[in-house]
């Protein structure tokens, strides 16, 4: 508790929001019961945390004595601290930075680690690895590269089916089958190698394989791997220090917000693939590669970017679209009814209020023309990426929402193979995607609708800062009759 009291405010902040989304409640009931017993005079007039002073926080907090409830506290903490070091390390001198360092570095200034690094590390089974003083850490360049097998379950969740460690001589420190302990959709065998006899007698869980992992990164370890925010979000496993290859090599094409594959990476920097395509991962030797990337990458720098292979562009992500944004209501079936005519790929869902799902298609050219069969306009995403805003009204909802269809390669990518030409296009009919049998006009009808959905929140929103601006008023009145002002 005593850490807890003397918490920053952001800790403070971050510890009361998180009671509220998960309404716990103390001994003086949830946060605004507290405060209208608390603050009687100002009461839930002002009940955004952040408004409200540390005192008023700590206050709070000191309303719960279950020790469930402190060691949930005291990870949303641990997290707290381990972004502040996290900052501490990338404003820390160049010149005073380790070669490891500056890799972690160059992982966390990436402008995709945000959004791939955020955790839901408050949740139940999620542990967060504890850091030591910075300084101590940062001297510290032990390395550990770890890749891990998922598989589908039931609940649409995915479950780690095995996981594999090794350190900076290759040598293999963990190497283990996981039983995920719910009942499995999908063995995904022709990528994981695995299948249910695997598994029969395996008593490892998630919960060993976290404390082995625990102990190896005890000492401020460094955690390398590919996309490994994959790899963590599946170990339910937060830690600060990472490495991710994925974002540590330049392309000498410039900027792009294309991962590459762990095969095109090896194939450009160490010279050979991890694996012929279409034959199942193996973990130890992932994870070797890995490490392999990032010791290349020390010794040789890459400074001046690597040349990487284009067939990923070109023939795989040409021919898929991204469709995004798709409300956690509506089923996979629903979206099979809408491209009926169309292989679709989806994603597992994540507890969001939003998932996607990625259309595959034989090759850039199909993919084009379903995309330019979308009668919606074309504009750019936030990475310059052709995209169309789709209006679609689902079983499960009253309302049509806005869902996006996007390309996964942007328009001026050649590809191997030439481009129809209007007259080509217009000689044979192109499978158009079954989005409403609606008219043009009742398409725009479907667009007012949506935006006039959205003037409707809006406006909610100004009502209830409208009833909150009177409330005060109403306040500062009180307060000013009762001065004699």
């Amino acid at each position: 508790m005593e850490k807890l009291i003397a918490a920053e405010k952001e800790a403070l902040v971050d510890i009361v929001k998180m009671a509220q989304k998960r309404k716990m409640e103390g001994e003086k009931g949830y946060w605004k019961d507290f405060l209208k017993i608390y603050d009687r005079k100002l009461g839930i007039s002002i009940s955004d945390p952040a408004r409200r002073s540390s005192d008023d926080l700590v206050a709070f907090i000191k309303t719960f004595s279950k020790e469930e409830d402190l060691n949930l506290f005291e990870k949303v903490l641990r997290c707290h601290s381990n972004r502040k070091a996290v900052k501490q390390m990338v404003q820390s001198s160049a010149d005073l930075e380790s070669p490891e360092q500056k890799l972690v570095r160059l992982t966390l200034e990436h402008p995709e680690y945000p959004g791939c690094y955020s955790f839901p590390s408050f949740e139940k089974d999620w542990v967060v690895t504890k850091l030591r003083k910075i300084s101590k850490v940062i001297k510290s360049n032990t390395m550990f590269a770890v890749d891990c097998e998922m598989v589908l379950c039931e609940n649409g969740t995915e479950a780690v089916v095995k996981v594999s460690l090794v350190d900076h001589k290759l040598e293999v420190k963990l190497d283990e089958l996981v039983n995920p302990n719910m009942p499995i959709a999908d063995y995904r065998t022709e990528i994981t190698g695995i299948c249910a006899k695997d598994l029969k007698g395996v008593t490892c869980s998630l919960l060993d394989v976290q404390k082995s992992m625990k102990h190896h990164l005890s000492h401020g370890a460094i955690l390398v791997g590919h996309s490994l925010n994959n790899d963590l979000q599946a170990l339910k496993l937060d830690h600060a220090r990472v490495i991710d290859t994925c974002f540590i090599f330049n392309s000498v094409c410039g900027p792009t917000r294309r991962r590459p594959s762990l095969n095109d990476l090896c194939k450009a920097v160490l010279g050979y693939e991890v694996r012929k395509e279409g034959t199942p991962h193996n973990c130890v030797d992932d994870a070797r590669a890995a490490m392999k990337l990032v010791l290349a990458k020390l010794k040789n720098g890459y400074e001046n970017g690597i040349n990487m292979p284009s067939k990923d562009v070109l023939e795989t992500e040409g021919a898929k679209l991204l469709i995004h944004r798709i409300p956690k209501e509506a089923s996979s079936e629903e979206l099979q009814k809408i491209f009926p005519e169309f292989s679709l790929e989806i994603q597992p869902k994540q507890k969001r209020k939003h998932y996607s799902c990625i259309l595959v298609f034989k090759d850039q050219e199909e993919a084009d023309k379903a995309f330019d069969s979308v009668d919606w306009p074309e504009e750019k995403d936030s990475f310059g990426l052709p995209q169309k805003k789709v209006s679609i009204t689902f079983s499960s909802m009253e309302e049509p929402v806005i869902v996006c269809v996007r390309k996964m390669s942007p328009n001026d990518v050649s590809t191997s193979k030439k481009r129809p030409s209007p007259a080509d296009i217009l000689a044979e009919e192109p499978k158009k995607l079954k989005i409403d049998d609606a008219s043009s006009s009742d398409i725009h009808v479907k667009e007012i609708e949506s935006l006039k959905l959205e003037i409707k929140k809006l406006n909610q929103e100004l009502q209830h800062r409208d009833e909150e601006l009177v409330s005060l008023q109403k306040i500062v009145a009180a307060l000013t009759r009762k001065q004699g002002l």
